[in-house]
Parts: C-alpha cells; structure tokens; sequence
C-alpha cells in the first residue's frame, strides 16, 4: 500500500495472559487500553509515562512477546497487519527493538551475532570482512572499543556498554522501524548523549527511519529532539503534541495529565 503510513498501532488492547487455575481459567489483566500511534518515514515519536503505565507492555508487545497477549486492535507495518506475527519475522521485515534490560548471549560473540542476524534479515550469507569494517565505523561514532567485537554479547559489559551495544546492532541491522525501549535508563550523562548522537548518526544516515523512543526522562528528548511526544497513563495516550509537552511535564509532573 503506497499512502500507507510505515507503522501503525490501531486501538490495541494489550493483556497478560489468561492464567489455569483449579476451577477453571481466569482473564488476564488489561494493562493496555486502547492504544493508537501513527508513524510516518523519518519521523522520531517519543513516549513518556510513569511506572506501571503500560510503556515496556506496548514494546513488548510491539514485538510478539509471549508475555503478553493482544485482545483486540491491530499492529500494522508498511500496511500489512503483522499482529499475529512471529517475533522473527518481525524483525527480518525490518522492526528493530532496544531493550531496557539487554540479555547476555554467553559463547556468540558481537561479530557472529550480528552476522547471523543480518544475513537472516537480508536474506544473503554476510561477508565477515564487510561486516568487520563496518563494526569498526559505527563503533568509532559510538565511542567503542573494537575489541567490543569479539566479545560474548553483553558479558561483562556495562549498563552504558549494553546500551551502546544496542545502538550500534540498530545501525548495523538497518532496520526500517526501531522501537527503543527506555534506552536512556542507567545511563549517566556522557553515556546517554553518546547513545543519542549514535540514534541520531543512523538517522542521518538512514533518513526514512521511523523511530519510536520510550523514556522517563526529557534529558534523552533533549538529545534526540523527537518530531512528536505521547503521555500514556494507565494503558492510555493522554495527550500528544510537540516538544512543549515533554516541558510541561517537566514543571508539572504526570499528575498534571491525569
């Protein structure tokens, strides 16, 4: 569909799922309640809210989390409804998601790692002398050792190595929609202004990137400058405008939207 926004979340009910007990089967509790958010090529949206609002929820649901269970509504990328896709699929079509909390990959180092997930998403064996230089690139913009390369994925690394981590397989993986779950937490200052400026180096590069960045804190915002802020309160966008909301919140808190 050419005049089809790139990512589309449309009226999305999100839940835990059911749970098997003695007497039966009881629902799941309902943390998303109805959540809509257009995406359009080369627009950066960012989504604020406080604890419990539902923001992880909706990334992972976002990428087909089995913690989660969609009830009703639809995920739409490029038009084509991928609610009911597998979590790979999702990301060899192009979604990309940062985690909060990145996970140790023990024995696969960053190089091989990345290889197989780039050969997977472009469909073709990757050369490792090709990939090997193009580590090197993004690593120097992300002020990473290189020798990062040839490590067990997050093994030992810092909360600010992981996050860099993410960022440089965001650049190496090219994807067209990159969801970054609380990228920002535990970062000190240098660490989170070297992590947007590694965001904002793959946006030069790639300007149809869509981006959608879930935060705490409008220090990250600062730093990234998104097109577009939503507040989610309790499974619900309340409010969505420009970069005068992210300072609205900072003088009034998120009691001020409730």
């Amino acid at each position: 569909m050419a005049d089809s926004p790139l990512f589309q979340i449309d009226d999305l009910h999100v839940s835990t799922p059911p749970v098997e007990t003695d007497t039966g089967s009881e629902p799941g509790i309902e943390i998303l309640k109805g959540v809509s958010l257009t995406i359009n090529p080369g627009e950066i949206h960012a989504l604020m809210g406080p604890n419990g609002s539902g923001k992880s929820t909706l990334a992972s649901a976002l990428l087909g989390s089995p913690e989660y269970e969609v009830t009703s509504g639809r995920i739409l990328f490029r038009g084509d409804d991928i609610t009911d896709w597998d979590t790979d699929v999702r990301g060899k079509a192009g979604l990309f998601l940062a985690f909060q909390y990145p996970q140790e990959i023990s024995g696969v180092s960053v190089l091989n790692f990345l290889r197989q997930a780039l050969s997977a998403r472009k469909g073709i064996e990757m050369s490792v002398l090709e990939l090997r230089l193009s580590l090197m690139e993004w690593m120097e913009k992300l002020s990473m050792d290189t020798a990062f390369m040839e490590r067990y994925v997050n093994e030992g690394f810092s909360g600010g190595e992981k996050k860099r981590n993410e960022i440089l397989q965001m650049a190496v993986l090219e994807p067209e929609v990159a969801i970054l779950d609380e990228t920002d937490s535990g970062l000190d200052i240098d660490a989170l202004k070297t992590v947007a400026e590694g965001v904002r180096a793959i946006k030069d590069e790639r300007p149809q990137l869509g981006t959608l960045a879930i935060t705490h804190y409008q220090r990250l915002l600062d730093h990234l400058k998104p097109d577009f802020v939503h507040v989610l309160i309790d499974g619900r966008i309340v409010a969505s405008g420009g970069m005068e909301l992210a300072a609205r919140l900072e003088s009034e808190g998120y009691d001020g939207f409730k």
